[in-house]
């Protein structure tokens, strides 16, 4: 998937995970994971996909260490497929972008909703930052240069967010 990515966004995480999940089957085969299934036939049979598209989006995930393939049963060999740390915390990005889905429709077109396991009530997710739980709005927060950007993305984001102080004020 890396030959997709453009030259200019090498260095992008969203493109680089992109790169990884962001393929129309990928994103419905960890939904199924996160709802249990672990099993072939199981992510075959709920999501009408051919053999030889599931083996290859399957072979990716494990490869990209997000599922870990386990066999279960011998003579004949039978693997399940269980997400990994890695792959369970993606769980929120996949929340989200339901909640979003469902953002466009009415309350009654509505076929999956996300609940509270322990009232049944209907929630509505957010992100926001660990440390300060603040709501990760677009006016309070922007992207800015990491530590390890190049010179593009050091461009793109000269003026995104304002400047860290410094322990020596600045000099």
């Amino acid at each position: 998937m890396a030959g997709k990515i453009r030259l200019e966004d090498r260095e992008c995480p969203l493109s680089a995970t992109l790169g990884v999940v962001g393929e129309w089957w990928t994103l419905l085969i960890l939904h199924d994971a996160f709802d249990g299934y672990t099993r072939f036939e199981q992510f075959q049979e709920n999501l009408k996909i051919s053999s030889s598209i599931l083996t290859s989006r399957l072979r990716a995930l494990t490869g990209n260490g997000l599922l870990e393939r386990r066999r279960y049963q011998t003579h004949p060999d039978r693997h399940e497929y269980v997400l990994t740390e890695l792959g369970r915390s993606l769980r929120p990005v996949i929340v989200t972008l339901a909640a979003w889905g469902n953002s466009r429709l009415r309350p009654e077109q509505r076929s999956m909703i996300l609940v509270d396991q322990e009232t049944g009530a209907e929630v509505e997710p957010v992100v926001v930052d660990r440390s300060t739980g603040r709501e990760l709005d677009p006016e309070n927060f922007v992207f800015a240069a990491g530590p390890a950007a190049g010179e593009v993305m050091r461009t793109r984001y000269a003026d995104a967010a304002p400047q860290q102080s410094t322990p020596d004020g600045g000099r």
